[in-house]
């Protein structure tokens, strides 16, 4: 039997790279299993090729506004296969850095399909692997629902290899990732209808967030299809097809995205012969200290279903790494307070608890303060998105609870507003700090 690893760390995304290098920090023999691409979902379909694209359609969103500040753009083009082979590019050299990391950490990547076969072993291949410790960080991927005709739709995974820009795009769904999706190709171009289940987009969030992204997306040209529950997808002679169990159709579209949430990569790993403990829909269970059923195994990251947000990995898979290999007995992860951003159009950034999340924990004990206005950037011409900010605090000193942003500039605004309210500021705190005039993160500091 070879000497045994005292981490085996099962995926190479940000949760488990991070926590496989800080362990290599302390001297530990760290090996890394993936069979994919180094860098998991983020660097590969998602927050990196989706900020690139992001970026290029903010691009056309300022082009559309050069004429109300005196330029002549006139008839500008989009080249999306240039875009594509430039981000392509950029995650490669990502995949690459990635790969001299691990070597400059002596950690050795193993290439293949993990499965775990014990509480310290795991088969890759013809290999069996020995360790001390092990963790789990697989990741999530989309969900597909079981409609006929789904083989003719992409997933959120489709999207980023698309070598045209659809001429007309349905979006299924109503998150972070669908709202996305369909902002940046209306942008750059496409026709996009957006079909929801509900009656309202981004429902896990403030709805005074998804109530007003859905009336400007409206306004700036998507279609919404509210009430929509997909029930086929056929392929005719003007394009896909795409039909509800309400009889309801969109047809004649090139493209079909379903963004309609994300499942955890946890089969096929020979968990549930393990029977570690799992939620009904696939998550691995952990306590606050990333901890499964299992004394010997960890799970970081989208796998195990709290917070999925690439820094949550990295930063939950670090502090793992701290108490099992730098005795820092104590380490966790916080996961109150944590901030996100949506790159919508317009984007939105929210930390803390959202109103109806307040008033199940506080009741009537909360106040909010909401200021809606027009960006000054709009100011020159026809255009005017609405930017809303709004805080909401609790008890007689009126601590800040949540915070939510709506509105160009929102995904930098939130970061520092973060910090405070996870230092424990009060609405005091932020009437006595000077605003930043004339800006938009301004009202933050100026709301009554």
């Amino acid at each position: 039997m070879s000497e045994p690893y005292d981490y085996l760390v099962i995926g190479a995304g940000s949760g488990g790279m991070a926590s496989a290098r800080r362990a290599a920090e302390y001297g530990a023999k760290v090996a890394v299993i993936e069979a994919g691409p180094l860098g998991g979902t983020c660097v590969n379909v998602g927050c990196v090729p989706k900020k690139v694209m992001w970026n290029a359609a903010s691009v056309a969103d300022s082009l559309h506004a050069a004429a109300d500040y005196g330029f002549d753009v006139s008839a500008p083009e989009f080249n999306w296969a240039q875009v594509k082979q430039q981000r392509d590019a950029y995650v490669t050299r990502l995949n690459n850095i990635y790969s001299t990391n691990l070597d400059n950490s002596g950690i050795e990547l193993i290439r293949g399909w993990a499965k775990v076969t014990g509480e310290h072993t795991v088969q890759v291949g013809d290999k069996t692997l020995h360790c001390e410790h092990m963790l789990v960080a697989t990741g999530g991927k989309p969900s597909v629902p079981d409609i006929p005709g789904v083989e003719l739709a992409i997933t959120s995974d489709g999207f980023f290899e698309l070598e045209q820009l659809p001429a007309s795009v349905t979006v299924v769904g109503s998150g972070y990732i669908a709202v996305e999706f369909a902002g940046m190709l209306n942008a750059l171009g496409s026709q996009v209808t957006l079909a929801i289940r509900k009656d309202a987009v981004l429902r896990e969030f403030d709805t005074d967030l998804g109530g007003l992204l859905m009336e400007q997306m409206q306004a700036d040209g998507i279609s919404v299809e509210t009430g929509f529950t997909p029930r086929q997808i056929e392929k005719t002679d003007s394009g896909l097809t795409l039909s509800s169990e309400s009889g309801t159709e969109i047809s004649g579209q090139e493209t079909i995205i379903l963004a309609i949430g994300r499942v955890p990569n946890s089969d096929n790993l020979g968990l549930e012969n393990r029977l570690l403990a799992m939620t009904p829909r696939g998550f691995i269970v952990t306590d606050e200290y990333q901890n499964t059923s299992h004394r010997h195994i960890y799970a970081v990251g989208d796998v195990t279903g709290q917070a999925a947000l690439t820094p949550v990995a990295i930063a939950a898979g670090r502090r793992l790494a701290d108490r099992l290999f730098d005795n820092q007995k104590n380490r966790q992860l916080d996961y109150t307070n944590i901030p996100s951003v949506i790159f919508s159009h317009p984007p939105i950034g929210s930390v803390g608890l959202s109103e109806s999340q307040a008033r199940d924990k506080f009741g009537d004990n909360i106040k909010i303060y909401k200021s809606e206005f027009t960006d000054m950037y709009y100011a020159m011409g026809d255009h005017k998105p609405k930017t809303l900010c709004k805080l909401i605090t609790s008890g007689e000193k009126e601590r800040v609870i949540g915070c939510h942003v709506i509105g160009r500039g929102a995904d930098e605004m939130v970061q520092g507003f973060a910090v405070a309210i996870k230092m424990g500021a009060t609405k005091t705190d932020f009437d006595n700090t000077v605003a930043i005039h004339p800006s938009a993160s301004e009202e933050m500091v100026l709301m009554r």
